[in-house]
């Protein structure tokens, strides 16, 4: 039975109805505004969040803790879902990278204490050197709930 019938018109169904969706879009910049990217972009009740490191104020540098870092991370990357009218719960979606996977336990153990009820799907990537001498990197993407 040829199901490419039944394909094409599911797919053009599918692209009406994001056509027929709001498109306006909430961009949240990044304190430095000289960076060209946004730390996150909101599209209806969608929250796209760019890559956060946890980085030290002070020296913008990663501290030498790996669990202070990522502590810093996941206040940074909480503070811009919030700015963009969410919670860490609605996250749906995470991605870490992680430029030694041997810290694992450490990062899971910061990133538990972030959740009420269930955490979103998630990655963890081991990666090459990250900006700034950082582990950890984050981003991810929240549904309202």
């Amino acid at each position: 039975m040829n199901r490419l019938p039944m394909l094409v018109s599911s797919c053009l169904l599918a692209l009406a109805l994001l056509g027929s969706c709001s498109s306006s879009r909430t961009f949240y910049s990044p304190p430095n505004p000289e960076l060209p990217f946004s730390n996150a972009v909101r599209v209806g009740d969608t929250l796209y969040v760019a890559g956060h490191l946890g980085l030290d104020e002070a020296t913008q540098r990663a501290p030498a803790d790996p669990r202070a870092e990522a502590e810093l991370l996941l206040d940074a990357f909480g503070a811009t879902v919030a700015r963009g009218g969410m919670s860490m719960d609605d996250l749906v979606m995470v991605q870490v990278y992680c430029s030694d996977v041997a810290l694992y336990d450490v990062f899971n153990s910061v990133y538990r204490e972030r959740f009420a009820a269930e955490f979103p799907a998630r990655a963890f990537l081991g990666s090459g050197p990250l900006l700034f001498g950082c582990r950890f990197e984050m981003l991810g993407t929240a549904v309202a709930q």
